[in-house]
């Protein structure tokens, strides 16, 4: 039986792939024959990643047997895809050993008197589990979910009788505001901030694991603070007093009973690759290799199986699509390559544009293109290095520019249902209506942007970043 493929999915990728390919010969003279060719197999890979005729791995697959195999094969020796895919297997640890649910567990029994409380709890779990798993889908869906969907019942707030509202609605929507929000203070919480370090290594920038907590940490902590506020007053629960969640929690901890001994490895791996994240900077250590260690000691203390990690299609998904975009996006910015030219072009109509006002415009562009996109690593490698090329043209302190565009690639998760994978996680199973996604998400949009580009700016500044 054939496997069902979206080949209307393929008309748009095709009409601009090859239309590309036809202009070749009205392409600006700096840009070599070789560099449009790319241009045109990326931009048309990139945009079959939107219209998703195969899934991304094949899309991108599809868009390399286009190169020539030689370099092409070469996609595949870049470390940030590898790094992302050791910490996927990090996360599925923590939900094998069970390790993640007794972290919320206790997270819920500690804070969950009101249903404020219970939010902050939630976000709490995220952002503890969020150093060292840059899988925020695993964190969102196959961590706080399921405790979250618990809780509801317990509480007789269900989608299938309508009476979602009650409290189920509130949590969904607010733990994928505190995924977002972690996803933004740790450069190792998701993977397009992994993603942006890699590119803008590529491109000359080194960015430190502490370098990027200290760049975020202001904007992320008034984040946590006031975005459950702010969606209780938008969106409120009916119940607000949650004196059950304790009892509930306590029976839970009772049920998983006394600690195992592979938790308790998890534990100890956990805090020994974030303590090296922290350090690497200051010791000389590679942040793949950590992520190499940690994998390679949960699979010695039998943690993780060989099946186990054979079986997280996940991470292997991302070894062969972002190996091979990031190999495109690389290629682009070669000499003879469009960015190259693309920076030279837009310093000549940027020249004596405030730095400032350039870096503004660049992070709302940055922000609201997301919109087009449905996947927040693809984005990342479609534009953060032609905007960080742009940031440095006019100006702009290319460390801020690196970070700020960094941070702007995990806070653009906020608005869609489709923008990455815990948006639609927790979408589906229809707590929150479309709409009052959309409409709330503009509003925390706005509300982002100005702590992460105003207050985390002058932050920024203040610590010397710019």
């Amino acid at each position: 039986m054939l496997a069902k493929v979206n080949y209307k999915g393929f008309i748009w990728p095709l009409i601009i792939g090859i239309g590309l390919f036809l202009l070749t010969s009205l392409r600006p003279a700096t840009i070599t024959v070789a560099g449009w060719h790319m241009f045109a197999i990326f931009l048309a890979t990139i945009i079959a990643c939107i219209t998703k005729p195969l899934p991304i791995a094949g899309v991108s697959i599809i868009g390399l047997g286009l190169v020539q195999m030689k370099p092409a094969l070469s996609a595949f020796a870049d470390s940030t895809p590898w790094t992302i895919a050791m910490a996927y297997m990090i996360a599925r640890s923590f939900t094998k050993t069970g390790l993640g649910r007794r972290i919320a567990l206790i997270f819920v029994r500690a804070f969950g008197k009101k249903t404020l409380g219970l939010a902050y709890a939630l976000s709490m779990i995220d952002l503890v589990v969020s150093p060292a798993t840059p899988s925020n889908t695993a964190r969102s869906g196959g961590i706080v979910l399921p405790i979250i969907e618990s809780l509801s019942d317990t509480f007789g707030s269900k989608v299938s009788d309508g009476t979602e509202d009650k409290i189920g609605s509130y949590l969904v929507f607010n733990e994928f505001h505190a995924n977002t929000i972690s996803s933004s203070l740790f450069m190792t919480a998701s993977a397009p901030n992994v993603a942006a370090v890699g590119l803008a290594a590529a491109n000359g920038v080194k960015i430190f694991w502490l370098g990027w907590v200290a760049a975020a940490i202001v904007p992320a902590l008034i984040s946590f603070i006031l975005v459950p506020i702010i969606i209780y007053k938008m969106y409120p629960p009916k119940i607000k007093e949650t004196p059950n969640a304790k009892e509930w929690a306590d029976g839970q901890l009772k049920e998983m009973g006394a600690i195992k001994a592979s938790e308790k490895v998890m534990m100890a791996v956990f805090i020994l690759a974030l303590v090296l994240w922290m350090l690497s900077s200051f010791i000389g250590l590679d942040a793949t290799w950590v992520a190499f260690m940690a994998t390679a000691l949960l699979l010695v203390t039998g943690v993780l199986t060989t099946k186990d990690m054979l079986s997280e299609t996940g991470a292997w998904n991302v070894v062969v699509w972002f190996s091979i975009l990031i190999f495109m996006a690389n290629q682009l910015s070669l000499e003879g390559g469009v960015i190259p030219w693309l920076q030279t072009s837009i310093k000549s109509v940027i020249g004596g544009m405030s730095p400032v006002l350039v870096m503004a415009i660049l992070v709302l562009v940055y922000f609201y293109s997301h919109y087009l996109f449905a996947s927040g690593t693809a984005h990342v490698v479609a534009m953060y290095a032609p905007l960080l090329l742009i940031a440095k043209s006019a100006g702009v302190p290319v460390m801020f520019a690196a970070i700020m565009l960094g941070m702007t690639g995990a806070i653009f998760q906020s608005t869609t249902h489709y923008s990455c994978g815990p948006a639609t996680a927790l979408f589906a199973p229809g707590y929150v209506k479309q709409t009052d996604w959309w409409k709330m998400c503009f509003v925390l949009g706005l509300f982002y942007l100005v702590v992460y580009g105003g207050i985390g700016g002058l932050w920024m500044k203040l610590i010397g970043l710019w």
